[in-house]
Protein backbone atom coordinates (compact mmCIF):
# COMPACT_ATOMS: atom_id res chain seq x y z
CA UNK A 1 0.00 0.00 0.00
CA UNK A 2 0.87 3.56 -0.59
CA UNK A 3 2.71 5.77 2.33
CA UNK A 4 0.37 8.30 4.03
CA UNK A 5 0.02 11.09 2.22
CA UNK A 6 1.62 14.37 2.47
CA UNK A 7 -1.24 16.15 4.08
CA UNK A 8 -0.78 15.60 7.80
CA UNK A 9 -3.85 17.18 8.94
CA UNK A 10 -6.36 19.62 8.45
CA UNK A 11 -4.28 22.14 10.63
CA UNK A 12 -1.82 22.80 8.68
CA UNK A 13 -3.94 24.71 5.93
CA UNK A 14 -0.87 25.94 4.08
CA UNK A 15 0.45 22.41 3.05
CA UNK A 16 -2.79 21.93 2.01
CA UNK A 17 -3.65 25.05 0.08
CA UNK A 18 -0.18 24.22 -1.55
CA UNK A 19 -1.42 20.33 -2.00
CA UNK A 20 -5.12 21.18 -3.84
CA UNK A 21 -3.12 23.76 -5.91
CA UNK A 22 -0.88 21.26 -7.15
CA UNK A 23 -3.77 18.85 -7.09
CA UNK A 24 -5.70 21.16 -9.52
CA UNK A 25 -2.82 22.11 -11.91
CA UNK A 26 -1.85 18.20 -12.57
CA UNK A 27 -5.42 17.18 -12.87
CA UNK A 28 -6.24 19.95 -15.40
CA UNK A 29 -3.24 20.63 -16.81
CA UNK A 30 -2.79 24.26 -15.65
CA UNK A 31 0.03 26.11 -15.54
CA UNK A 32 1.07 25.67 -11.80
CA UNK A 33 1.38 29.35 -11.38
CA UNK A 34 -1.97 29.76 -12.54
CA UNK A 35 -3.26 27.31 -10.15
CA UNK A 36 -1.50 29.35 -7.46
CA UNK A 37 -2.76 32.20 -8.00
CA UNK A 38 -5.62 30.71 -6.70
CA UNK A 39 -7.47 33.07 -3.69
CA UNK A 40 -10.53 32.21 -1.96
CA UNK A 41 -12.80 33.50 -4.41
CA UNK A 42 -11.57 32.17 -7.60
CA UNK A 43 -14.66 30.03 -9.36
CA UNK A 44 -13.82 26.44 -10.36
CA UNK A 45 -16.48 24.56 -11.68
CA UNK A 46 -18.00 27.12 -14.30
CA UNK A 47 -15.75 29.44 -14.73
CA UNK A 48 -12.54 27.12 -15.52
CA UNK A 49 -13.45 25.83 -19.16
CA UNK A 50 -10.80 22.66 -18.10
CA UNK A 51 -12.93 21.72 -15.18
CA UNK A 52 -16.13 20.08 -16.84
CA UNK A 53 -17.93 17.36 -15.88
CA UNK A 54 -15.56 14.67 -16.83
CA UNK A 55 -12.78 16.58 -15.05
CA UNK A 56 -14.66 16.88 -11.96
CA UNK A 57 -14.55 13.16 -11.29
CA UNK A 58 -10.90 13.19 -11.87
CA UNK A 59 -10.40 15.31 -9.58
CA UNK A 60 -12.07 14.23 -6.71
CA UNK A 61 -10.76 11.07 -7.55
CA UNK A 62 -7.28 12.44 -7.05
CA UNK A 63 -7.95 14.35 -4.41
CA UNK A 64 -8.90 10.85 -2.25
CA UNK A 65 -5.68 9.63 -3.19
CA UNK A 66 -3.08 12.75 -2.41
CA UNK A 67 -5.29 13.15 0.18
CA UNK A 68 -6.21 10.05 1.46
CA UNK A 69 -10.01 10.98 1.99
CA UNK A 70 -13.07 9.31 1.24
CA UNK A 71 -15.56 11.40 -1.09
CA UNK A 72 -19.33 10.36 -1.16
CA UNK A 73 -21.59 11.13 -3.53
CA UNK A 74 -23.73 12.88 -1.85
CA UNK A 75 -20.62 14.93 -0.57
CA UNK A 76 -20.52 16.23 -3.97
CA UNK A 77 -22.46 19.68 -4.43
CA UNK A 78 -22.53 22.58 -6.80
CA UNK A 79 -21.05 25.24 -3.29
CA UNK A 80 -18.28 22.78 -2.72
CA UNK A 81 -16.74 22.91 -6.44
CA UNK A 82 -17.93 26.61 -7.24
CA UNK A 83 -14.87 28.47 -5.98
CA UNK A 84 -11.39 27.91 -4.80
CA UNK A 85 -12.07 28.69 -0.96
CA UNK A 86 -15.33 25.68 -1.09
CA UNK A 87 -12.90 23.58 -2.32
CA UNK A 88 -10.35 24.04 0.34
CA UNK A 89 -12.94 24.33 3.39
CA UNK A 90 -13.98 20.81 1.87
CA UNK A 91 -11.00 19.17 1.95
CA UNK A 92 -9.95 20.19 5.21
CA UNK A 93 -13.40 19.52 6.55
CA UNK A 94 -12.34 16.22 4.99
CA UNK A 95 -9.01 16.09 6.24
CA UNK A 96 -10.48 16.69 10.03
CA UNK A 97 -12.78 14.14 9.99
CA UNK A 98 -10.25 10.95 8.94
Amino acid sequence: MNALPTIPDAGNTAALDQELKGLIADVLGLDPARAAAFGPESGLFGHLPELDSMAVAGLLTEMEDRLGIVIEDDDVDGEMLETYGGLLAFAAAKLAAR
